[in-house]
């Protein structure tokens, strides 16, 4: 079949106000002098309805089993990860005219402003699909987009370990540490599975107790009746309107929670969290980036600092308010892999906390006991 005369039908279309249904796409292929058939009126309306109703040409890619994300890096260069890294996803675009239109719409979808005044947008569609934008004029390769697709299922600790992700030795503690109420991080890279994780543990939670999350963008889904999230937003085209995290975590403490959540823990809302981990709200927990459970003191700090708090301030709040760092890796083939555990220690002399070695988890299997296996067992016991 000859190239289909999508743009110029496009533009008939939308000079004269039409829709684009068979009659009136037949009627645009006549007067713009080419053949109409039934098969070219078919392929036609679908090109024009793929291009203005969701994700356009990556709709088929983001319901693909097992995709966690769609990346356009400009029109021919489109690739998907499921598991095993990145890969080609054989699809590409007419130009990035085309890539620029469907992140525009996107945007728009959910109200938010997308052009060269303002050319970056991070937000979540309607379906949960988190999208990240960045138009060509500040990306060399051009329009980019970022698209993170939410699980569809909720796991349990029992499908971790099925799924060669976690030890068994270490889906028993985690129960324990929930269950004990002890305050934690998940540490991690991008895409190493931090917030699935959270999520799972989130569902460990009696059902008698009140969990209230709050997030930029509502990503956790725990499998618990009684979990209230609240959602970050950024200001409008005015500048006026945004809601932080700091904004979020005060407002849920008013809320009586039962567990408090941060989603990721990434500004100044940690001071918060922390003075309220300190104020009676045990069992509080949150995501973190950091490249290595051992770096996330020095994260902490970095991160307190935004929150007007001194090295001194941040290091003593930590000791009091967090237990353990629980890591999470990706591996070089693409799976995601429970790596270790680490408790929050306070040097008396420095005052500075570490985060002390407790239990590692060979791929290979079993558990290795470290110098801080003993006060982890110690904090996690009935």
């Amino acid at each position: 079949m000859a190239e289909l005369p999508v743009e110029a039908v496009r533009g008939y279309l939308g000079r004269r106000g039409l829709a684009a249904g068979p009659v009136e796409v037949g009627l645009a292929l006549r007067n713009l002098g080419h053949l109409v058939s039934d098969s070219t009126v078919r392929a036609t309306v679908a090109a024009l309805r793929r291009d203005s109703v969701g994700a356009g040409p990556l709709d088929d890619l983001l319901g693909l089993p097992g995709v966690t994300d769609v990346l356009v890096n400009g029109p021919d260069a489109v690739y998907l990860d499921r598991g095993q890294g990145l890969e080609p996803a054989g699809v590409s675009f007419a130009d990035d005219a085309e890539v620029r239109r469907l992140a525009v719409r996107l945007a728009a979808s959910v109200g938010r402003r997308l052009d060269d005044s303002s050319p970056f947008v991070d937000a979540r569609l309607a379906s949960g699909v988190r999208v990240h934008a960045v138009l060509g004029v500040v990306a060399d390769a051009g329009t980019c987009l970022s698209l993170r697709i939410p699980r569809a299922g909720r796991m349990t600790l029992d499908d971790w370990v099925a799924g060669s992700t976690m030890a068994p030795e270490a889906a028993q503690v985690l129960h324990q540490v929930v269950a004990s109420r002890r305050a934690f991080l998940v540490s991690g890279g991008t895409g190493s599975g931090k917030t699935t994780l959270l999520a799972t543990l989130l569902g460990l939670v009696p059902t008698a107790e009140r969990i209230v999350v709050a997030e930029d963008s509502r990503e956790l889904a725990p499998d618990h009746p009684h979990c209230l999230r609240l959602e970050g937003r950024p200001a409008n085209a005015e500048g006026v309107g945004a809601v932080t995290l700091t904004d979020l975590v005060r407002q849920a403490l008013r809320m009586r929670p039962d567990r408090l959540v941060v989603g990721e823990v990434r500004g100044a809302e940690l001071a918060d969290l922390l003075m309220a981990l300190n104020t009676g709200h045990e069992g509080g927990c949150g995501t973190i980036h950091a490249n290595s459970a051992v770096d996330v003191p020095a994260r902490l700090e970095a991160l307190g600092a935004l929150g007007g708090l001194g090295r001194a301030a941040l290091h003593a709040q930590v000791a009091a308010a967090l237990d353990l760092v629980v890591h999470i890796r990706r591996l070089p083939d693409g799976r995601r892999w429970v790596d270790e555990f680490r408790v929050i220690a306070q040097d008396p002399a420095t005052g500075l906390c570490r985060a002390e070695p407790a239990l590692r988890f060979p791929l290979a299997g079993g558990v290795v006991r470290l110098a801080g296996a003993a006060g982890l067992a110690e904090a996690v016991a009935p």
